[in-house]
């Protein structure tokens, strides 16, 4: 069960194992403008699916980091504060905000592959 999944939240996940790698799409960054601030989550922090872990800060607004799944941060990117725009690149290339290590992977189902996000973002 590899691969990229979407949220209608625009959070992109990677999911390697029962860690899920969770970032934001090309969709949000490019909503959000330029990124001054990224505020990651505690590493030990327990999230819930659909609520925030994390806070990206533009020059034009802030916005919540939704948990695509129930679980609980075991790496947060310490490199993202410091250079914020790392946020553009493919969560495999650091990308990513946190990982999370997830208690119910078939939270995952829900999720949408790469072609239904595509086709979501046609309906926004």
């Amino acid at each position: 069960m590899g691969g990229l999944k979407f949220t209608q939240d625009h959070e992109c996940i990677y999911v390697d194992g029962d860690i899920a790698w969770v970032g934001i799409t090309k969709y949000a960054q490019d909503a959000l403008g330029d990124l001054v601030f990224v505020e990651l989550p505690e590493i030990g922090k327990q999230v819930k699916k659909k609520e925030y872990f994390a806070v990206v800060e533009s020059v034009k607004t802030a916005a919540e980091v939704y948990s695509p799944v129930d679980g609980e941060v075991v790496e947060a990117n310490d490199n993202m504060p410091g250079d914020p725009e790392m946020i553009a690149k493919p969560l495999k290339e650091g990308g990513w905000i946190a990982k999370i290590k997830m208690s119910d992977a078939s939270q995952l189902d829900g999720l949408m592959n790469e072609a239904a996000y595509e086709d979501y973002l046609k309906t926004i």
